[in-house]
């Protein structure tokens, strides 16, 4: 009877020239170093052959590697894809070792490219023999003795006779969608050799297939019990594709289906958004389209337009805003949760570090924008994140790229997710008094790159606190009762429990709601009828025509009709529809009144003034500044010492400026330079100095 082995080693010539014989043709002439083998195609030539391809991967490679620089004439990387046996990172165990195993997941890490010795050319200083020494251990290998002269040295290296190929490291983790709530990802080592070595960027989704290898830990010159596993890669593929990790079974898509056509999914969507918190439909429904997304479209001339939305919540204390950003982190398919007071740009954006998985050489890391490509980042309390820190997230927000130029690396990363972040007013707590846009502290060029802010406040009122009371007290109440398991204790509770039961209980479970999501992304691309394109149209026009003349603040600006169109997008989504009609719209556009009426209207003038929040000055307040510049600037002929405080409250009122104001404005131009007192109580401005 012949070994397995005996049947591989014969059979590999045969296998190459019956299957693989046109593309080692093509492979040769186009100078290729790798040729991409099927492991279907040798399950069927010879079982088993396939056999000891996944159990003794090195010896069969090394056969069909032989085989194929053979019959290519020069030496070519067989790249076997498609192996049977996938593992999840976190399921790798010590019985995988030594064997062919495929992972997904993302790039986190990524080292640069650099030579790796595989023969180590010596010279012997003794006969001055040259010879080669094979390095194929994981330290490097000096010659044992001269095999001309059988003497022990001393040696030297030839560096430059050597052989090399690249090599890079790289650290892949988990993908967040195949995680549940609040795990922690796990990650592996790989390296990338030869025409590999460079493939790696941080955020890539990708497929490895490698054999699992193990290295000995140390403890200082002790040697330990322990061993770290990394992946020596055999074929290493990036993935394009989204949300295709997510299955869904066919009699979950007959639900989804099913689900889709009821009228009130709209409604359902809302309810099975963090049903544990009380009210807040309208964030609620907007946070459901964020979940569906609108859609990326390529341009002729090469840019891009962002499907993904933007939303922020402003919130006084304990209006639950963390909680919703936990319960979306949870709930997206790809979701990814950090805390800005933790966070920095580089741990947002991507960075270049040097550090011990580099060994000390840089090192190119993603950060939680990157990893969150394709999915929703939640950035919780963005306003404690120092301002340094929020301008890198410009790139990523509406580019949806993260560029780094850091030691020699530079690298464009692609960062297409959505992003949710939260943050409390400025002065703790909304202050009724103070302009909105005072109190958020946040940058208006950050500000203005969000398509949906919305304002949550804690105002006592009787009967909604009555009834969050209620609300709050049920979810306790149910919590308790979860440990009797629902039995009738005391002979009253079960009814009662049940009631509270399906008060909190989310119409849509979790589970389905991601997979939900995950099918709608996937499968649905909906086009915008012609209704809906003449509703949004007139919409946006009719607004902006107030402004005419320029006698009036600009209510809407372009930004604003992209954030209708991602939100009419995902309105069609949520429904599997294929057709954006005037109710998708019309939804979009009660959306966004609802946050433009928290956010930007002018208190004194009542009307929409999109500048408090693309500049963090109202129209009405840049009038007065530009007035009070006037004034200075007629007064100042006659005060060549400045002009007098008190000439300008009388010339401010006369063109019904109060006085509270014109003190105020006086107040903010200093600040920022454009006055300067050369005496007290007067004014010049500062061109003029």
């Amino acid at each position: 009877m012949v070994e397995a082995v005996d049947i591989v080693t014969i059979s590999w010539d045969t296998f190459l020239s019956k299957y693989y014989k046109e593309q080692v043709e093509e492979a040769v002439l186009s100078g290729s170093k790798s040729l991409r083998i099927d492991y279907q195609d040798i399950d069927e030539f010879n079982p088993q052959a396939a056999e000891e391809l996944i159990n003794r991967p090195e010896r069969a490679l090394a056969g069909l590697g032989d085989a194929l620089a053979e019959i290519a004439g020069k030496p070519i990387h067989p790249r076997v894809h498609n192996p049977p046996n996938l593992i999840p990172i976190r399921s790798i165990r010590a019985e995988h070792l030594g064997k062919l195993i495929a992972i997904e997941g993302l790039v986190k890490k990524a080292t640069e490219v650099r030579p790796k010795i595989t023969q180590g050319a010596f010279r012997c200083a003794l006969c001055d023999a040259v010879f080669m020494v094979p390095q194929n251990d994981v330290a490097f290998k000096e010659p044992a003795s001269c095999p001309e002269c059988q003497r022990r040295g001393p040696f030297r290296l030839l560096r430059n006779d050597s052989r090399y190929i690249d090599v890079q490291k790289i650290e892949v983790q988990e993908s967040p969608e195949g995680l549940r709530g609040g795990e922690q990802p796990q990650s592996i080592t790989v390296f990338l050799e030869d025409d590999l070595a460079g493939l790696g960027l941080p955020g890539d989704r990708t497929m490895v297939d490698g054999v699992l290898q193990s290295i000995q830990r140390r403890y200082g010159t002790a040697k330990s019990r322990e061993f770290n596993i990394y992946i020596d890669a055999n074929e290493f593929v990036t993935e394009e594709h989204e949300f295709e990790e997510l299955e869904v079974a066919p009699e979950e898509i007959e639900t989804i289906r099913s689900l889709s056509q009821d009228k009130s999914i709209y409604q359902k969507m809302i309810s099975s958004i963090a049903p544990t918190i009380y009210g807040m439909a309208e964030e609620k429904e907007a946070l459901a389209l964020q979940l569906f997304g609108g859609l990326s479209k390529p341009m002729p001339d090469g840019t891009k337009i962002r499907g993904d939305i933007h939303m922020l919540t402003v919130g006084d204390p304990g209006t639950a805003k963390s909680q919703l950003l936990r319960y979306i982190g949870n709930i997206a398919p790809r979701g990814i949760y950090t805390a800005g007071m933790g966070s920095s740009a580089a741990g947002l954006t991507a960075t270049a570090v040097k550090d011990e998985f580099g060994e000390g050489r840089w090192t190119l890391e993603a950060g939680a924008l990157v990893l969150g490509d394709g999915g929703i980042v939640c950035v919780d309390e963005i306003d404690k994140m120092r301002n340094e820190d929020r301008s890198a997230m410009h790139e990523a927000m509406e580019q949806q790229t993260v560029s780094v130029a850091k030691a020699g690396i530079t690298a464009t990363l692609q960062a297409r997710c959505a992003l949710l972040a939260a943050a409390n007013p400025k002065y703790g707590r909304f202050d009724p008094y103070v302009p909105i846009a005072e109190q958020i502290n946040l940058a208006p060029t950050l500000l203005s790159r969000f398509d949906l802010i919305f304002l949550i406040k804690d105002i006592p009122e009787r009967e909604t606190d009555t009834l969050m009371a209620d609300h709050i007290l049920s979810e306790h109440y149910l919590g308790e009762m979860e440990k009797y398991q629902g039995m009738d204790v005391e002979g009253k509770y079960t009814e009662e429990l049940e009631s509270v039961q399906k008060a909190l209980r989310p119409a849509i479970e979790p589970d389905l709601l991601r997979k939900y999501i995950a099918y709608a992304r996937r499968t649905v691309f909906p086009v915008m009828g012609k209704e809906a394109r003449e509703t949004l149209r007139d919409y946006y026009v009719n607004l902006r025509s107030r402004a005419e003349g320029g006698n009036a603040p600009i209510p809407i600006t372009p930004r604003q009709l992209e954030a209708f169109v991602r939100l009419s997008e995902a309105s069609a989504r949520v429904r599997l529809s294929n057709e954006i009609t005037r109710e998708d719209a019309e939804r979009a556009i009660g959306i966004v009144e609802y946050c433009m009426r928290g956010i930007a209207v002018d208190t004194e003038t009542g009307l929409w003034d999109m500048d408090l929040i693309m500049t963090g000055t109202s129209f009405t307040q840049r009038d007065r500044i530009n007035k009070i510049k006037s004034i200075i600037r007629d007064l100042t002929p006659e005060h060549p010492d400045g002009a007098l405080h008190e000439d300008i409250m009388k010339r401010a009122a006369e063109t019904n400026i109060p006085k509270e104001k014109v003190d105020d404005i006086l107040r903010k131009l200093v600040q920022v330079g454009d006055l300067y007192q050369p005496r007290s109580e007067r004014y010049k401005l500062s061109m003029e100095y």
